[in-house]
């Protein structure tokens, strides 16, 4: 998007009503991505996650807890997860999990996704002309910002798999669980 509002300027010398548009086919293109991943996350649903969501680092516990969650804060969840970077392209999956009403998760994407895709597009036309000086004192950060990224992301990795090792410790001791069994 910042690239998109740059281009707006440098090359076509288009206005701010052309930033608004850029925004507005952004969260366009994010709702329209969004609802595929409701869709998939929908009809493979909570049973292909309980079987296979070790592998994606998602506990059982992680998923009872988003449930509770979305039946109470759904629509909210996923307007304010549409501007967190990182939390935006994952948020369709416990809706669609959750089978939040397809109309309210596409009105709340939309309406999450549009200040972002616009502010960025926004950002982009604004100092996208003095990109050449704001990369030159950014670039001393790269590497910081890639080695903190990449610790957090590690200790993440380590933290969840301890989680999921002693999930299936406890289930196997104690058999079964009978939270895994919702078609009742």
């Amino acid at each position: 998007m910042p690239l998109g509002g740059w281009k707006l300027v440098e090359e076509k010398d288009l206005g701010i009503g052309f930033v608004f548009l850029a925004g507005l086919a952004g969260a366009i293109g994010s709702l329209l991505g969004s609802l595929i991943e409701y869709y998939v996350a929908r009809a493979g649903g909570r049973p292909l996650i309980e079987k296979y969501g070790k592998y994606l680092l998602i506990t059982h516990s992680d998923l009872d807890r988003a449930d509770r969650w979305f039946a109470t804060r759904g629509e909210l969840t996923v307007f304010v997860a549409r501007m967190i970077p990182g939390v935006r392209g994952f948020i369709s999956i416990p809706a669609g999990i959750a089978r939040m009403n397809v109309w309210r998760f596409s009105l709340f994407t939309f309406v999450g996704a549009f200040p972002w895709t616009f502010g960025l597009a926004l950002g982009g036309f604004v100092l996208g002309a003095n990109y050449d000086d704001i990369r030159s004192i950014t670039r001393p950060f790269d590497v910081p910002i890639i080695l903190g990224v990449a610790g957090l992301i590690g200790w993440f990795i380590w933290h969840r798999v301890n989680e999921i090792r002693a999930e299936s410790r406890t289930s196997a001791i104690s058999g079964p669980s009978s939270n895994t069994d919702k078609s009742g």
